[in-house]
């Protein structure tokens, strides 16, 4: 499973220097014309590979109730746009904003006490240009009470992923020599390390500038079944393929 897409991060929207627990007693009424205190938040954050999508959830509020018509904000981040709310708890409406710039959740009368229970999603989908390993900026979270004044507001940080390299040869279950010929595809520049069933090294090779690799192992492999699995490195992300079974011998199982 590739251990960069469709990763959740939970952005936990506490006061300044809590990280469970109430927020702040409340402070003095303010003056009528004073603008509202913001609460600063906690970041989360999630890693997505070009041309693919993941989620942001907003989680772990823990402050006084807004009330209805309260509403969560996110802002995406700069070579992102928001495709979707799908939030499933009833209480809330889901919106995206016509240019996918941003989206927000509504809370409506049928919810006791907004935003102090579940997850909200967004999902975030990445361009397909991005280059792996970028940290992207300007992703933000608002918090707003039914007038639109902002209480609370922070940010997530949106990492590029990395594409799960595949394996195209050997095909799984067909018998090998001891020093198959192994391949298959991947983004273009990236550091690709063939393992074995052991977890240790068969062969390495990058990445062309067409996405496709090739290597041969050194030391011969062990005869018998056992298993390659692809990992796929760039700029500090990395991501795996689905492991295959192979059997270096004369006939596969069953065979």
């Amino acid at each position: 499973m590739n251990r960069s897409s469709r990763t959740a991060a939970a952005v936990a929207l506490a006061a300044t220097g809590i990280l469970a627990g109430a927020w702040p007693a409340a402070a003095s009424p303010a003056a009528a014309d004073d603008p509202p205190r913001v609460a600063r938040v906690l970041w989360g954050e999630v890693t997505i590979p070009p041309g693919r999508q993941g989620v942001v959830e907003a989680a772990g509020f823990d402050g006084a109730a807004f009330g209805a018509g309260s509403t969560l904000t996110l802002t995406a981040p700069a070579g992102t746009r928001v495709t979707g709310v799908p939030l499933g708890t009833p209480g809330y409406r889901g919106a995206v904003g016509a240019d996918g710039r941003t989206a927000t959740y509504t809370a409506t009368p049928s919810v006791e006490r907004p935003w102090r229970q579940g997850r909200f999603p967004f999902v975030l989908a990445m361009s397909a240009d991005a280059v792996p390993g970028t940290r992207l900026s300007g992703c933000a979270l608002s918090l707003a009470d039914a007038h639109g004044a902002v209480r609370a507001a922070g940010g997530c940080q949106v990492t590029v992923g990395l594409a799960s390299p595949t394996l195209t040869s050997p095909e799984s279950g067909v018998p090998l020599d001891a020093r198959p010929t192994i391949a298959g595809t991947a983004h273009p520049g990236a550091q690709i390390t063939v393992s074995g069933q052991d977890g240790g090294e068969v062969c390495t090779d990058t990445a062309g500038p067409d996405g496709h690799w090739t290597c041969t192992p050194g030391p011969a492999l062990p005869a018998g079944p056992g298993s390659l699995q692809a990992t796929a490195t760039l700029n500090g992300v990395s991501a795996a393929s689905e492991q295959i079974q192979i059997t270096v011998g004369d006939a596969a199982p069953g065979r």
